[in-house]
């Protein structure tokens, strides 16, 4: 079975950022899971809720609900602080998400890159360079090498990508986004990404603007090839397994 897997800042990130992707391939029967870094509990949407650990407790389930709808198998929020990753341990962080790609055994890593997507946040930035050096550092058996012993074994996923996009928003800091390598057709995917949104009732007042950002965008995700396991010459893709087969 073909595997995919999507690393995320916050919750709701899966349904705006990967919505699509994970709709349309877990319909095909790609396996299809999450990695969401913070409980985004500095959110300033708040659903009328004032203590962190409840607004929190609120966002997983309301993660969990959209994953659901997407389609996705394993949905997992590591808990690191919100609007702090560039605060935390690289090699800590980096080596939970080692440990989950031994576990997973992806064959296709997505995530951001280190400008922080269209919108420029920290955490975003950070999940992609966490995110970069797990995918290099998972086939390694010098890395982490206390998980072998553990039982895991060193896994290469075979291709990492970048969400990226041809548009920019105004009211935010300028980025430099990663050029488009890959267009991946969603359209018939687009109404179930807005209603995975829309469980996230504690930022309901997004949906508007995610809505604009939605018709902006298109009918496709477009995505960064990063790296690969083998070395390829760069090609326009509309297929995030092109060349990809199931063991």
């Amino acid at each position: 079975m073909l595997k995919l897997l999507c690393v995320t800042a916050h919750p709701d990130d899966e349904a705006g950022c990967f919505g699509g992707i994970l709709a349309k391939y877990s319909e095909a029967g790609v396996e299809c899971s999450v990695l969401c870094l913070t409980g985004g509990e500095r959110a300033a949407n708040r659903n009328g809720i004032k203590p962190d650990e409840e607004l929190k407790a609120l966002r997983r389930k309301e993660f969990a609900d959209s994953c659901h709808h997407l389609g996705v198998k394993h949905c997992e929020v590591f808990d690191y602080a919100d609007g702090a990753l560039d605060r935390e341990n690289f090699h800590e962080v980096t080596g939970k998400l080692v440990h989950s790609i031994r576990s997973l055994r992806p064959h296709v890593i997505a995530s951001f890159g280190a400008e922080g997507y269209v919108t420029a946040h920290p955490d975003h930035g950070m999940a992609g360079l966490f995110t970069s050096a797990a995918f290099q550092w998972a086939a390694r058996k010098t890395r982490y090498a206390g998980q072998l012993e553990e039982g895991l074994k060193p896994w290469q996923a075979e291709k990492l990508y970048y969400v990226t996009t041809e548009f920019s928003l105004p009211e935010r800091p300028a980025v430099s986004l990663a050029p488009v390598t890959a267009r991946v057709d969603v359209a018939p995917y687009i109404a179930r990404k807005i209603e995975a949104f829309a469980k996230h009732a504690s930022q309901l007042p997004l949906l508007p603007i995610f809505e604009n950002a939605q018709r902006q965008a298109g009918d496709h995700e477009l995505f960064h090839l990063v790296a690969t396991s083998e070395v390829t010459p760069m090609e326009m893709e509309t297929d995030l397994f092109a060349g990809i087969r199931a063991l």
